[in-house]
């Protein structure tokens, strides 16, 4: 009998899921989108219920297509990261979910690193004890999983106190599958409240959890990455359309499951992921630290390596959002076409290199890396009369893309490796031209691989094999298909060049302008 896991690709967007085999075929798929929540000062929330709705209405629907249901070995989460839901004791959630875009925890994190000796906002000590134990620290943006937890227990104690677990979003949907709550080391990360140093024994620290004041009984319980979790229940199975008892993979968060998904399971092999947020990664073997840049080596999915965890907020979402105000925006009355993406696309071939000097800043919403700043705005800027909406649909292409320029620089300096090429995966890599300005602006040979959209499903599918040991570690680099080489062209380099030394003063005055509006 074949052999094929159920995959759900949990993202900003919405759950996608599939059924993918040993190949990293993807026999059947289904697509679902949940609209985001967005409370005043800062508040970014989804609907976690209606995840788990979304979730069970799309594997349902994916019957339709691949009836062998009895093939199905396991099923594995990969999901959006640094995302918390508070849930009761049958995995209930109490409270929306508080995405990773959300800010408001940030007071208390100041809070807890205020002291007389300070370094970017950090008491020098606590700094000290955080990079030591967990090899990172939560940042000032309030961001992080811990920053979500202070707002809780702060604002909203009586969710705080009502919630039997404090989860991420893959945990979530974990626990709906099995009634266990339980995390890896992986998806723990950004709580800043485990022992790191050895990625073979992470704990809950004593003392960590002392000077944040939260109770360990609310959090999960530590379970090893690639293993099994437990079977799904036989409530769950009714909801799924599936038989009780199939193995459910402990899974992890979508930046660990993209690193696999992009072929580069080698230490320093990078991949660019380009999706509603983006980042630039690679395995490593050893942990390292960089607070200058908001970078370190993160708990991998993969037993004993480390990941560079670094992330920049918006990418492909300054794409939805260009279409959603600029194009589609119900009061300009535009009709709608069948593919907005496929218009968008149209615009920006449209427009010269450099769009006529027009310069995109996507930091809509504040940046972690390379620099974190909660504050900082992004918008059009040095634009005139003559410029066309197709110059602005291209030059947020180009923005982006200056942006992950300065994650690279940084990136490279972090890993002391100069790459020459970069897989890049995410929705973003499904557009060639996009892939081009990449390679113009990095000044890198971009490698495609086939369906780079769905890097995170493939890369939680291969997870989900090598975690029932139907495939070995070495055999995960080779299931990734190849695609398609994109070469830095010189006549663009100079615009680019030019351009993204601009792109980068913008940030050093904008940053002073937009740290006095946005208190």
């Amino acid at each position: 009998m074949a052999a094929h896991i159920l995959a759900i690709d949990l993202g900003t967007s919405g759950p996608k899921v599939a059924v993918v085999d040993k190949r990293g075929n993807v026999k059947a798929l289904e697509i679902r989108r949940v609209p985001l929540i967005f409370p005043p000062s800062g508040g970014v929330e989804q609907d976690a219920q209606e995840w788990w709705r979304s979730t069970s209405q799309a594997i349902q629907a994916l019957w339709q297509s691949f009836s062998q249901k009895k093939e199905i070995c396991g099923i594995i989460v990969t999901s959006q990261w640094s995302t918390l839901v508070p849930v009761d004791e049958e995995a209930n959630p109490l409270n929306h979910a508080i995405s990773w875009m959300d800010t408001r925890g940030a007071p208390y994190v100041a809070k807890l690193f205020r002291g007389f000796l300070q370094y970017q906002g950090y008491d020098i000590l606590k700094l000290g004890q955080w990079l030591w134990i967990t090899g990172g620290v939560p940042g000032n943006s309030g961001k992080d999983t811990l920053a979500h937890i202070l707002f809780l227990k702060n604002e909203l104690p009586h969710i705080y106190e009502k919630s039997y677990k404090l989860l991420e979003a893959k945990d979530f949907l974990n626990a709906k599958l099995t009634g266990r709550f339980a995390a890896t080391p992986d998806s723990l990360t950004l709580y800043w409240l485990t022992d790191n140093r050895d990625p073979f024994s992470v704990r809950y620290h004593p003392e960590l959890l002392r000077l944040t004041q939260i109770a360990e009984e609310k959090l999960p319980e530590i379970v090893p990455v690639a293993s099994v979790l437990g079977e799904l229940t036989p409530k769950a199975a009714e909801e799924l359309g599936l038989s009780p008892g199939i193995p459910v993979l402990t899974g992890c968060p979508d930046m660990q499951a993209s690193a696999i998904g992009s072929g580069g399971i080698e230490p320093l092999d990078p991949h660019l992921y380009v999706g509603s947020s983006q980042w630039i990664s690679c395995h490593m073997r050893e942990r390292k630290i960089s607070p200058e840049s908001n970078m370190a080596t993160i708990p991998s999915a993969l037993p004993g390596y480390y990941l560079i965890g670094n992330e920049q907020e918006c990418a492909g979402f300054c794409v939805d959002y260009f279409l959603e105000n600029l194009v589609y925006h119900p009061l300009l009355e535009r009709p709608k076409a069948a593919n907005p993406y496929s218009v968008f696309e149209a615009l920006t071939h449209k427009a010269p290199p450099g769009a006529k000097r027009l310069i995109f800043t996507p930091w809509l919403y504040g940046e972690r890396t390379p620099v974190e700043n909660k504050s900082i705005r992004g918008g059009f800027h040095n634009l005139s009369a003559e410029h066309s909406l197709a110059d602005m649909a291209r030059s947020v292409l180009e923005g982006v893309s200056f942006n992950a320029r300065w994650l690279l620089e940084n990136v490279e300096n972090f890993a002391m490796q100069k790459w020459h090429t970069l897989r890049m995966i995410g929705g973003g890599a499904q557009n060639e031209l996009w892939c081009q300005i990449m390679a113009d602006v990095l000044g890198r040979q971009v490698w495609v691989p086939e369906n780079p959209r769905h890097a995170p499903l493939l890369g939680a599918a291969l997870l989900g094999f090598y975690s029932l040991g139907l495939l070995e570690l070495d055999a995960l680099k080779t299931v990734v298909s190849q695609g398609k080489t994109y070469y830095p062209q010189e006549a663009n380099r100079k615009i680019y060049d030019l351009l993204y030394q601009e792109f980068r003063e913008i940030y050093t005055t904008h940053s002073r302008i937009c740290a006095k509006l946005n208190l």
